[in-house]
């Protein structure tokens, strides 16, 4: 799986990240460091004990960091959810989002995974 194949299977802009980072490379390498990141855990931990302040904290990291990296999917129903904790509203929309959150967040991790198994790191 190449780079550019796993943005397609992320539902991710490739053309749009590597505008952004010139490199290959450098794509790659935050790519990879994606799955490092805590702000999903911290998100699920957030939502399930209802801490809004810390869950509104945490889709917001993911939403800055789907911008930053064009995953264009996951960055679609991360704002949306952020938007909906900026607002205070941890209800019944919210936990629709986050369930898209979550799915969105699981095909972005997969489509990660596999790309770092292929190119064996």
């Amino acid at each position: 799986m190449t780079l550019k194949e796993c943005y397609a299977a992320l539902n991710g802009d490739y053309e749009e990240a590597m505008g952004r980072l010139r490199s290959e490379r450098l794509v790659q390498k935050f790519v990879l460091k994606f799955l490092d990141d805590g702000s999903f855990d911290l998100l699920c931990r957030s939502m399930e004990a209802g801490d809004q302040p810390e869950a509104f904290r945490a889709a917001h990291t993911i939403k800055g960091v789907c911008a930053n990296m064009a995953f264009s999917a996951l960055l679609e129903s991360s704002s949306q959810l952020t938007e909906l904790l900026r607002a205070g509203d941890m209800g019944d929309q919210a936990q629709e989002l986050f369930q898209r959150v979550k799915a969105d967040y699981a095909k972005t991790a997969q489509a990660i995974q596999a790309f770092r198994e292929e190119a064996g790191g």
